[in-house]
């Protein structure tokens, strides 16, 4: 018996239907089971389709005997709602946009996903297709990190798309991130005798004027420019109104480009702010481009479109471990990613979902 609470999806509706399906059903981080559950049950009454859940990460493969295998991923979690739901349309200057939390990072991608996995029962290549959960989190709990480590046989394939963001663009590769805290140390006291104390927040000061006056890089991977990053995201410390703290934390956030690995990252840190004592509290690797494979050079002629780097750090770099090459495309400009006024443009949606088909019908 069909369960009645269960969220409902039509998938031969349009991708652009299936968005707003999809965006009204909130699956903040943490909270994406009874989007998995709808996404399973849409998907269960197609033959062609060997499906596998793996927590709230829904794979669903053609097992066609195909000469080549890709991976066609996204994330179904976003960040939290903040009055963005339930999804509507407008206009602005002539465009229309469907307006909602998810709708760029990621679920339109999730969208023109799911119609395909659902209408090509015959691709040239096979597909295995993966929506999964907690991607907008500390990485330890990425669902696709989880499959990679419990059902590394369900990853494999000789390509990878990731859904994310790019306005309907090619984005190869992406930037590394690494997260880490860096804390002073000095003596309480009461604040009207402060010279019997040293104060630790006032010993950050030489930090952030390294973290203003830092100049990030711009490197060249394989043909594109990846831009770095290097900024404080966050501050604590303090006692109480007149006590002379004796502990202050940065939080700091890295983005650096593929050419380094995690551990020359922090290698750079560590040299960058010699003699402070820092704690790593995040890493991920970056991924090089990998455009050289004859799939990707396929795909980017059947998208019609010239790669572009992908500055933010995508689960592409976890395909990139395995060996496989990846790219980002997905309808969706990423600068609205998160964003209050969070809007996708419904024409990126479309191109998206005719490109994938062209490609995944001609092989």
């Amino acid at each position: 018996m069909t369960d009645p609470t269960l969220p409902i999806l039509d998938l031969t509706q349009t991708s652009i239907d299936i968005t707003r399906q999809l965006c009204d059903i909130e699956s903040v981080s943490g909270n994406e089971r009874h989007l998995a559950d709808a996404i399973q049950a849409a998907l269960e009454g197609h033959d062609h389709l060997e499906i596998t859940r793996n927590g709230d990460a829904i794979v669903a493969r053609t097992n066609l005997g195909r000469r080549q295998r890709v991976v066609i991923a996204g994330h179904i979690d976003t960040v939290p709602v903040n009055n963005n739901l339930p999804t509507r349309f407008e206009r602005i200057d002539g465009v229309e946009y469907l307006w909602g939390r998810g709708t760029v990072d990621m679920k339109a991608g999730c969208a023109v996903q799911l119609k395909l996995a659902a209408e090509l029962t015959a691709p040239a290549v096979d597909v295995t297709w993966i929506w999964y959960d907690h991607e907008e989190v500390s990485a330890d709990l990425n669902g696709l990190g989880r499959l990679a480590r419990e059902h590394p046989e369900l990853l494999v394939g000789d390509f990878a798309i990731l859904g994310e963001p790019t306005s309907a663009e090619v984005e190869g590769g992406c930037n590394g991130n690494l997260r880490f805290e860096l804390r002073t140390s000095g003596l309480r006291a009461h604040s009207a005798r402060a010279w019997v104390g040293h104060n630790a927040i006032h010993d950050l000061a030489p930090v952030l004027t390294t973290l203003a006056d830092y100049q990030p890089r711009e490197v060249e991977v394989e043909g594109l420019v990846y831009r770095e990053g290097l900024n404080a995201v966050g501050i604590s410390g303090g006692v109480a109104g007149n006590v002379i703290p004796d502990q202050a934390d940065l939080h700091i956030n890295y983005r650096f480009a593929p050419s380094r690995s995690v551990a020359e990252a922090i290698d750079h840190m560590r040299e960058l702010f010699e003699g402070y004592e820092i704690t790593v509290v995040d890493e991920a690797e970056g991924a090089r481009p990998g455009l050289d494979a004859p799939l990707a050079q396929h795909f980017l002629h059947a998208v019609g479109g010239a790669a572009k780097p992908k500055y933010g750090w995508t689960d592409v770099a976890r395909f990139s471990m395995l060996g496989i090459p990846a790219v980002n495309y997905g309808p969706g400009n990423p600068l609205k990613a998160h964003a209050d006024d969070e809007r996708v443009a419904v024409w990126e949606i479309t191109e998206c979902e005719h490109g994938l088909r062209t490609w995944l019908t001609e092989g």
